[in-house]
Order: structure tokens, then C-alpha cells, then sequence
């Protein structure tokens, strides 16, 4: 489950880094979102500091929120430098695949992550219900249209995964539909991977606690009721079944070329951080390079300051 690190390569290990090994999901084996506690601030704080502090509260919200400053700058600098590598030929581009059950917090998890990034290279794409036009194509050809070029960081808030989520527990179609579809998501994936692109897909993990509280908090604040749909508590009453069609996602698609993290969600404070590392730790293993040119620059000096 969340937290082994599975060989790569050589028997390297294919996390690339310390929050990417902890919440890591091997899949192929039943998972129980139950057994995992979605108030938990898994790898935090990211560093022992040596002198004794108390957990939660006020403290740890400082110290998260000065973590991710560190973070934004981390991501600034390393999207600076994937995107200046696409302009010498390099292919590769990072996507952030957000799911997670209503109130988990995927828009507030994108206006966190985005906002570390310059516009001009990140493309963030939510995803609704399909139109007439995509229905009448296969599943995957409307999230093929949304994919990110080459040096961007694209961010999917909901994806693909919907067809095997929302279209299972609301047969949306048949069962033998959706089940064959985890096999064709893996090899989809695959090929992405293949050609480049570096998958980071985050199940934020809220408690139905958390999310009663979070609807409540909606309905008594004049200014958050925009927010608030009577769909959603028809959708809460789902909880149970939409849980095994997380899980069964979790199971069956959590690969070695594109795993699953499951990032507990109760304590925003610990998700944004959370987020902000994974992706931070997988485009440092890319270690995009500023292109280099063969110029003249005494030539070119001498020119501008003449001019």
C-alpha cells in the first residue's frame, strides 16, 4: 500500500524522493481507504529539527505555510527550467491528475499550485460533465485534446479517472464498459510516459466527517452557498460505493510508470504542502537544464552598449 518504494531500473528505487516513497500507492493489491487516516500529516515536518515542539494546531499551520513558501520558489525555478529546455527540442512536460470526493479540495489545491508557477507554462484544465461532441468519441479523446506541450505543467482537476469513477456508480454504462477501461488507462498512460510526460496522480483523501463539516460550513456562509449544489448530497449518500470505485482505481492503476499518491485532505494546511512536494520532488528528478548557445557575447556587448 501507501509508503514502500518499489525497484525501478537496476533495482534503483523509483520514488524520487522522500514524500513521493511515503505516499505512494503499489498497486495490484486491494486497497483499504479506511485503514488509512485522512487527518494524517504524513512526512511533516520535512526535516528534524532537533528541539522538541508540539504537534498541530497554529504551530504546525506556521511551519506549513513557510514550507511551502520554500516550495513555491523550489517550483518557480524548476518550471523556469523545463520550459526553457522545450525550446531546444526537449519533449518532456509534467501533469498533475487531481481526484478526490467532493470537498477534498481540488480547487483549492490547483489555486496553491498554480500559483507557484508562471502562467505562460502551466495549463490547468477542470473537467465536467461531457458534451454531446465528446460522448461520441472514445473516453480518452477529450483529456488527449487537454494534454500540456512539451516543457509546460499541465494540472487535470478530475480526469480520465471519471469514466471509471462516476460512470461506475451511476452506470452511466455497463459493467463490462468500465471495467475494461483500467487496462486501457494504463497503456494510455504508458505511452504518455513514453513520450515524455511525467504523471503525478494525487487521490486527496477526506473523511466523510470532514466532508459533512466542509457542506455544513458552505450552507451557513452567505458568501460560500455559490459553492454549495444540492447534487452533492445525493452524492454523499453514494460515499460507500464511491470509495470501492477508489480503491478498485487505486488497485488496478497505480503503476510503475504512473503510481498513485494518496494525500490525506482533513487538514488543508497538510495537503497543499503535501502537493506542492510531490510535485516539487518529480521535476527535480527530471533535472531539466537551461539549454546552452554558442554565442559571440564580446560581439553582442560591444553592439548593445554602441547602440
Amino acid at each position: 500500500m501507501a509508503g514502500s518504494r518499489r525497484p525501478g531500473p537496476g533495482g534503483a528505487p523509483t520514488s524520487p524522493g522522500p514524500v513521493s516513497a511515503l505516499l505512494r500507492v503499489d498497486g495490484g493489491s486491494p486497497v483499504d481507504l479506511g485503514s488509512l487516516p485522512a487527518d494524517a500529516t504524513t512526512g511533516f515536518p520535512p526535516e528534524p529539527t532537533g528541539e522538541r515542539r508540539p504537534r498541530g494546531g497554529k504551530h504546525d499551520k506556521r511551519a506549513a505555510r513557510h514550507a511551502a513558501e520554500r516550495t513555491a520558489a523550489e517550483l518557480a525555478a524548476l518550471q523556469e527550467r523545463l520550459y526553457a529546455a522545450a525550446t531546444a527540442g526537449d519533449r518532456r512536460r509534467v501533469l498533475l491528475v487531481l481526484q478526490g470526493m467532493d470537498t477534498s479540495g481540488k480547487g483549492g489545491t490547483v489555486k496553491h499550485v498554480a500559483g507557484a508557477f508562471d502562467p505562460a507554462g502551466c495549463r490547468v484544465h477542470a473537467f465536467k460533465a461531457p458534451t454531446a461532441e465528446e460522448r461520441a468519441h472514445h473516453f480518452l479523446w477529450r483529456i488527449d485534446a487537454a494534454l500540456p506541450p512539451a516543457g509546460a505543467i499541465g494540472i487535470f482537476d478530475r480526469s480520465h479517472y471519471e469514466d471509471v469513477l462516476i460512470a461506475r456508480v451511476r452506470g452511466l454504462v455497463p459493467p463490462a464498459v468500465w471495467a475494461r477501461r483500467y487496462d486501457e488507462i494504463n497503456a494510455w498512460e504508458a505511452g504518455l510516459a513514453a513520450d515524455g510526460v511525467t504523471l503525478v496522480k494525487v487521490f486527496l483523501h477526506i473523511s466523510r466527517d470532514r466532508q459533512r463539516r466542509r457542506l455544513l460550513r458552505r450552507l451557513d456562509d452567505p458568501d460560500k452557498q455559490w459553492k454549495f449544489s444540492p447534487g452533492d448530497v445525493a452524492e454523499r449518500a453514494l460515499w460507500p460505493a464511491y470509495r470501492e470505485a477508489y480503491e478498485a482505481v487505486l488497485e488496478h492503476c497505480s503503476t510503475a510508470v504512473a503510481p498513485w499518491y494518496v494525500v490525506p485532505a482533513d487538514r488543508k494546511w497538510y495537503r497543499n504542502w503535501a502537493v506542492g512536494r510531490l510535485l516539487a520532488e518529480h521535476l527535480a528528478a527530471l533535472d531539466p537544464r537551461f539549454p546552452r548557445r554558442e554565442l559571440d557575447t564580446e560581439r553582442y556587448r560591444a553592439r548593445l552598449l554602441a547602440s
